[in-house]
């Protein structure tokens, strides 16, 4: 039996194997990645992460800056306990070795990003997440302990009695279905922004942890804010990250016009180092777009609307010093050169500010489960996370999941419970049943783009009552459609058909609860923005929602309390010149 078992090999997934390793050496501990860890979608964060290090900047607004961004759906325990530990994260990181980005006097570098007051981001270039996931693998490889199960899909947690006991897993390269008997088990499988038809997501990020919690019992938290990224090339949906606007990048519309004047992005705060308006929050950049196309002032393209990123005002030099990576991607995929060329953009899905209903240690309800990164919602996020506070959160509570884990690994030493295997069988029966095939249903691919057209068309930026109640009842048909969906692939080695037919069941299942959630929130808060309530509403909706999978399948939503601690509700504001 392992003693910690960590599903999900990114950036969360990788510290808590290292947390576990040099907490407690003696404990087993085994990572099982659908891909191989260098594939996760960690590698993909381009900006940086925050942590308060420059002189003058604070925890505390650190703290408040989180919180208000967050539209006080943060609770602000587990925020302040964030901040507090981010820094010295980012500095463990570089022992490990991280080659952040320096200044001519060895300092760390640090750039401004949006919703933040202060210079409080550290990058390296524009590639920190690649060279963050490097850093955290390349560490793990130190510990003998380490055991990985690269490229297998889990598919069942099982639990008996309240508490988990292992999982279910397939090995995708030989189609072996085996239950991994484990102590505790963490989830650390990113978010899933691939219910949405245009993201910045990998096709990876399906939501699998999410929707494995949800099916065994646990809640999922804030489930109806997603977040949406200004800056997306189109088509693609390739993200153009936001340090480009944090080095003086400017938002356009179709007459060249700085656009992002004509809207409220918060109350602005006088910040003389910030740059401008561009550096609003993420939700309300994205609102002004939509704004901007009922007004018939962006650009029509074959992959619609956009707006223009006009990076030619800082030069070739700084364009390659700063953000290379931009200018490669824009080679690459738009074939322009943003030196000379603007860069067509729009909003795109990135993160999910829910996830898996946890405490400040990774804890859920379910005894010896826990969760960290994008498949958890602690909740520092709130209705809308501001960037760069992403890549510390995996790692301050990768971390802290992992030391949990192992402490609730050492205290609890029982023999397997008969449930294991008998559970074990039963998915294997299924998941065989299932690789059977079935050639006359429907098409996956079919099935999966009705649900994302579903998802786009009425949990996007703007929201009705009306349209998400419809959007509720369609994908509850598209759940049932699925279990008869058509499979033609029946062999058991690389069988990628089976694994996208246990994808479009995961998120669906996901997909549901940000519908039930969105129906549920009348107000208007962040990233959920409902046409037909359009104020926030701290007397009935300052609190989180907490949605459980009924007994029929259906999501059920509560609300939850948000804990407050020293920051009473207030205006949302951010930094700005």
């Amino acid at each position: 039996m392992i003693d910690v078992l960590i599903v999900g090999g990114g950036g969360a997934g990788l510290r808590a194997a290292i947390a576990v390793a040099e907490t407690a050496p003696e404990l087993s501990v085994a990572v099982v990645s659908k891909v191989y860890p260098m594939r996760s979608h960690t590698v993909s964060a381009e900006g940086g992460a925050a942590g308060v290090i420059g002189a003058g900047d604070t925890l505390d607004e650190h703290c408040y800056d989180t919180i208000s961004g967050g539209d006080w759906l943060c609770d602000q325990d587990a925020v302040e306990a964030f901040v507090a530990e981010a820094p010295r994260e980012l500095i463990q990181l570089e022992h490990w070795g991280c080659p952040w980005s320096r200044e001519r006097d060895g300092r760390v570098a640090v750039r401004p990003f949006g919703g933040m007051k202060r210079e409080r981001t550290w990058y390296a270039a524009d590639k920190t997440g690649f060279h963050l996931l490097h850093t955290l693998f390349q560490t793990t490889l130190k510990y003998d302990g380490i055991q990985r199960y690269d490229e297998w899909f889990v598919t069942r947690l099982i639990v008996d009695d309240g508490r988990v006991h292992g999982v279910v897993a397939v090995d995708i390269r030989t189609g072996r279905i085996e239950t991994i008997a484990a102590r505790t088990v963490i989830l650390t499988t990113g978010g899933c922004g691939r219910v949405f038809p245009f993201t910045t997501n990998a096709a990876i990020k399906t939501g699998d942890g999410m929707a494995l919690a949800y099916r065994a019992g646990a809640a999922l938290k804030d489930m109806e804010f997603v977040q949406y990224h200004p800056t997306g090339l189109p088509f693609t949906g390739i993200l153009i990250t936001e340090a480009a606007r944090a080095e003086g990048g400017w938002l356009i519309n179709k007459d060249g016009y700085r656009y992002l004047q004509d809207y409220d992005l918060g109350k602005p705060t006088p910040t003389p180092k910030l740059r401008s308006m561009e550096l609003g929050p993420r939700d309300r950049l994205s609102q002004a777009f939509v704004h901007e196309q009922q007004r018939g002032r962006t650009v029509e393209t074959p992959y619609g609307p956009v707006v223009y990123l006009d990076l030619r005002h800082l030069g070739e030099n700084k364009i390659d010093a700063r953000i290379p990576f931009v200018r490669e991607l824009c080679r690459s995929y738009q074939n322009l050169d943003p030196a000379t060329d603007l860069i067509p953009v729009r909003p795109v899905v990135h993160y999910m500010m829910g996830g898996v209903h946890t405490d400040p240690d990774g804890a859920t309800p379910i005894a010896g489960l826990y969760a960290a990164g994008e498949t958890a919602c602690v909740s520092i996020n709130g209705a809308n996370r501001l960037g760069s506070n992403s890549l510390p959160e995996i790692l301050v509570f990768g971390r802290r999941a992992g030391t949990a884990a192992a402490a609730f690994a050492r205290e609890h030493r029982q023999a397997e419970p008969p449930a294991v295997r008998s559970q074990g069988e039963d998915e294997r029966r299924q998941l065989e049943r299932a690789r059977e095939g079935n050639p006359d249903g429907e098409r996956i691919a079919d099935l999966r783009e009705e649900m994302q057209r579903t998802l786009e068309g009425a949990a996007g930026i703007y929201r009705t009552g009306a349209e998400l109640a419809k959007a509720a009842d369609t994908l509850a048909e598209l759940r049932e459609r699925a279990d008869a969906a058509r499979v033609d692939d029946t062999s058991a080695t690389f069988n990628t058909e089976l694994i996208n037919l246990l994808e479009l069941h995961t998120m669906l299942d996901v997909a549901r609860t940000i519908v039930a959630c969105a129906l549920n929130r009348r107000e208007s808060r962040g990233a959920h923005q409902r046409t037909d309530f359009a104020t926030r509403d701290d007397a009935e909706f300052l609190a989180h929602s907490l949605v459980h999978r009924a007994p029929d399948g259906a999501p059920s939503v509560g609300l939850l309390p948000v804990t407050i601690t020293r920051w009473p509700p207030g205006e949302r504001v951010y930094g700005r010149d």
